[in-house]
């Protein structure tokens, strides 16, 4: 698919395709929650690993986790210190998590709020998002649009002249070219919300004190 326009993105998000954006890691592969099948098929990904929930805030997150009134205050201190920002949480899931999302059942989800202005636009604007790196599985993320452009032409990007707008729009400042990463090329540090408080399940460029 050519890359679209800011409109044509969104129609094709709200008509539950894949689409791809940048982030503070590596850009995202994205589609409505219940359609996060669409992420397995491409990627030839085993079921056994999760989609992450993205979006542009906590408050878009909290309908799909749950816990007590103090679980909830445990969790919302570590995002007010490090959200936006490189850090998935694996909370427990709630009823209203999609099984497209975990096709395994486990209970849990993992979420998180990207530090990247034009992450941030686009999910306020679309609501939360499965995401996942964008990669066959078993190879490594791809880390610049324009091989995303390249190697998966049946995602949806914006186009060069919707990301100039936005960028101008948003930092004042030009986008970084399409064939430059745009994220740290890192992966997020992910930690598991147990009894025993959180678990490190994969150590990135965050480290929680």
């Amino acid at each position: 698919m050519p890359q679209v326009s800011l409109t044509e993105y969104l129609a094709a998000v709200q008509a539950g395709e894949l689409v791809s954006f940048p982030t503070d890691t590596v850009p995202a592969l994205a589609t409505r929650p219940e359609a996060g099948d669409l992420i397995y098929q491409l990627k030839q990904r085993s079921q056994t690993k999760p989609l992450i929930l993205m979006a542009a805030s906590l408050d878009d997150l909290l309908p799909y986790v749950v816990g007590t009134e103090a679980e909830r205050s445990a969790w919302q201190a570590v995002t007010a210190r490090y959200w936006p920002g490189a850090l998935t949480l694996v909370l427990p899931a709630s009823d209203c998590l999609p099984p497209a999302m975990n096709p395994e059942g486990t209970g849990t989800l993992g979420i998180r709020v990207p530090a990247h202005p034009l992450a941030c636009y686009l999910l306020a604007r679309t609501g939360p998002l499965a995401t996942t790196s964008v990669n066959r599985s078993g190879q490594p993320p791809l880390e610049t649009m324009a091989a995303i452009n390249a190697q998966f032409p049946e995602i949806f990007t914006l186009s060069g002249g919707a990301v100039d707008e936005l960028y101008a729009e948003l930092t004042g400042s030009l986008a970084p070219p399409a064939d430059q990463p745009q994220g740290s090329g890192q992966p997020s540090t992910v930690v598991a919300w147990t009894d025993q408080g959180w678990e490190v399940l994969r150590q990135g460029t965050v480290t929680l004190s």
